[in-house]
């Protein structure tokens, strides 16, 4: 039914490119959502669905007729005056633009224009999640699917979506083969499968999807291209005096060509994300040249490494591998670039030439999508300023093997550092023992008995990651009003604040000593296992996530980027027992299959690591008990400080105040003596030596493969 659904829209887009009247999108759409907001869901479903193909009809339209003008009027290129030989042909162009888009747009064209918001909402796929509602409340739960499934993959962060999806899945007359998207790209679908080839040294397999992912990604660059073409998108609508001939001709025409710039950033960004894929044209023929080294065939290899080359003629690996190709296919052998990519550099050179122009003279400004652009080309003074930026960002964040080496002294006496990074085969990665007394850790244990009782779970739910466990957690701000209305004790209380702080210190000045580290959000939590719901379990406590990105593992990314808290910058957890079964924590590679490092809970452990893509971790399944701990979130940034906190601490100075004793001597591990103690150097950690370049896009040490974690959202 899905595929039948999908096969409609592709027919009914065919059909609106034909002669014929086509009604506005934005007009069906409006008249969509009434029909839905009134519950009529077999006249919300028609609407919505006419509207998705006048949209796809529209573009259609709009691509099909600007190429068959290319065609039909070109723009001469012999002497003459420029306002003959430019503007002329313009006219003429335009002239015939309006004629072809009047026979398959009618009524008129202007009719199409819809507002920024309507097409905002087509852009992000909004149709489809009224229209899985209105097909789910007819009955036809395989169109359903498909229409959520559709809207979810451009929208991950749609909690409502997400639960509806998951819903589906557990659904008994829902096909599997339902959950595609009608939306895809198929560019995306073929470098992906390609980078997965590739990485398993399927080489055979890997070239042919890697060309056609090449061969789509190009098609859909001129696809977005031609729609850049379109109405003057006046940024400062506020503006009241117009632009005289020139200047609109000029600034029309450079809008038109940085939206072509950007064009590389659309086809680079997978559906759902915000960030794009970097050098994803130049990525393509990197890894095209070495798997066809690998499968015997040098001269596509070098055809592909002479490609390359022309977005980095400098590379000297790839310079190098082509020195071997010359080699091998004799001195005599022509090795030229493609023509499609020779094409797409030279045209690109071009307009970064025109738009970087009008930067310097005519003051406007733009953010170049490509690494490869030749520095020559860049104004001075563009230039100064980046390196001005490059220097500022350097010296904010040191790179990860420079701040291994700052590792500090640590601020309190008996603590031991149990492993290192090395030791956890990663970067920026630690465990303390001793940081709590067992005196302490029952303290906070019967403090986690109010977060049973009274506590926030998670986003309000008490089972946030899977339905075989209880998840129960409490807040500093809670704990102490709590305290205040006397359900729990308010040394505890006062402890859980002790203890943070003092883990707090102990991964600044370990991590990022001289530099302060505020609290992001502390949460006292405790993961109970449901009984009678483990038998043949086969999820984990918490999928495998980072911390301040979100995980991509097929694309080995991890986009920095909402709803990701991208402000954080380390995170700790400091554990309270071990009486239970599972529960441990693991780091992984980016594949978040291949286990790297694993951290068995016990009183006073504190494991700490820096929360980007460099540390992706999991925990094990709770199969039995109840596991607790202090979760703890830290960033640079003062602006993302935890409120609650703040709350929090002026409750218990209030309290020290009522009570006019001082604050803070009942728990001798969280003793402000211990400030001043001398503190034991972590042990010297050897760097790891880089692995050496074995192919392109592989970084990363090879680990076996035990774990296969299914992400259960």
């Amino acid at each position: 039914m899905a595929s039948l659904l999908c096969l409609s829209l592709l027919a009914a887009a065919a059909a609106a490119t034909s002669p014929g009247r086509l009604v506005p999108f934005d007009l069906l759409y409006a008249d969509g959502v009434r029909a839905y907001l009134a519950r009529d869901w077999a006249r919300a479903a028609e609407l919505l669905q006419r509207a998705l193909h006048s949209y796809a009809g529209l573009r259609a339209a709009r691509r099909a007729c600007r190429a068959a003008c290319a065609r039909q009027e070109p723009f001469p290129g012999g002497p003459g005056r420029w306002e003959a030989a430019l503007l002329g042909p313009v006219l003429q162009r335009a002239g015939c633009l309006q004629r072809c888009l009047g026979r398959r747009l009618r009524p008129a064209p202007s009719a199409h224009r819809a507002s920024r918001a309507v097409r905002r909402d087509f852009e992000r796929r909004e149709p489809y999640n009224y229209l899985q509602v209105a097909f789910f409340q007819l009955k036809k739960l395989d169109q359903a699917v498909s229409a959520a499934h559709t809207f979810f993959v451009a929208n991950p962060q749609h909690l409502q979506m997400r639960e509806d999806i998951e819903k589906y899945r557990r659904m008994s007359g829902v096909k599997s083969d339902s959950f595609q998207d009608l939306e895809a790209t198929p560019h995306w679908e073929a470098y992906e499968t390609g980078v997965q080839h590739y990485d398993a040294d399927e080489y055979l397999q890997a070239v042919v999807r890697l060309e056609e992912s090449l061969s789509e990604a190009l098609s859909a660059l001129e696809e977005c291209r031609a729609l850049c073409e379109g109405p003057w998108e006046d940024e400062d609508e506020e503006e009241e005096m117009q632009p005289g001939l020139y200047e609109a001709i000029a600034a029309h025409y450079i809008q038109v060509l940085k939206c072509r710039q950007q064009c590389v950033l659309e086809i680079a960004t997978k559906p759902g994300r915000i960030s794009a894929t970097e050098d994803f044209i130049p990525s393509h023929l990197d890894l095209l040249q070495f798997a066809y080294s690998q499968v015997g065939n040098q001269t596509l290899a070098a055809e592909c490494a002479a490609s390359y080359l022309l977005f980095y003629p400098m590379d000297e690996p790839v310079l190098e591998k082509m020195k071997e190709y010359r080699t091998e296919l004799g001195e005599d052998a022509a090795v030229t670039a493609r023509q499609s990519i020779q094409h797409y550099v030279q045209r690109s050179l071009m307009e970064k030439k025109l738009i970087y122009y009008a930067v310097e003279h005519l003051g406007e400004t733009f953010n170049d999508p490509d690494l490869w652009t030749p520095d020559e080309l860049i104004p001075e003074n563009l230039k100064q300023k980046h390196r001005e930026h490059q220097e500022k960002q350097k010296r904010e964040t040191p790179d990860v093997e420079e701040r291994e080496k700052r590792a500090g002294p640590l601020p309190f006496e008996g603590i031991v550092v149990t492993m290192d990074s090395q030791q956890m085969n990663g970067t920026q990665r630690v465990v303390f023992d001793r940081v709590l007394t067992e005196s302490e850790c029952k303290d906070l244990l019967r403090l986690t008995k109010a977060a049973g009782e009274a506590g926030d779970g998670y986003r309000a739910r008490r089972s946030p990651h899977t339905p075989h466990e209880r998840f129960e957690g409490l807040t500093v701000l809670k704990a102490m009003q709590l305290a205040q209305n006397g359900d729990v004790e308010w040394r505890d209380a006062k402890l859980l604040l002790q203890a943070s702080e003092k883990s707090r210190k102990i991964i600044e000045s370990y991590f990022t000593p001289g530099k302060k580290l505020h609290f992001s959000f502390t949460h006292l939590v405790c993961r109970r296992a449901v009984d009678g719901e483990q038998e043949g379990r086969m999820d984990l406590s918490h999928p495998v996530h980072a911390d301040n990105c979100l995980l991509d593992p097929e694309g080995q990314e991890c986009w920095k980027e909402p709803p990701a808290y991208v402000y954080r910058d380390y995170s700790g957890i400091l554990y309270l027992n071990d009486d239970f079964q599972g529960g441990g924590l693991f780091f992984t590679e980016m594949d978040t299959v291949t286990v790297t490092a694993e951290v068995h809970p016990k009183c006073g452990r504190l494991v700490a690591f820096s929360s980007g893509k460099e540390n992706p971790h999991g925990v094990w399944a709770v199969s039995r008990g109840r596991r607790c701990a202090i979760a703890l979130w830290y960033t640079h940034s003062q602006e993302h400080a935890e409120q609650d906190r703040v709350k929090a601490e002026e409750l218990m100075e209030q309290r020290a105040v009522e009570q006019d004793q001082p604050d803070g001597d009942k728990h001798q591990g969280t003793d402000r003596r211990s400030r001043s103690s001398s503190a034991p150097r972590a042990p010297s950690r050897a760097s790891k030596p880089a692995d050496e370049r074995q192919k392109p896009g592989l970084d990363r040490k090879q680990h076996p493969k035990v774990l296969r974690a299914r992400d259960e959202f």
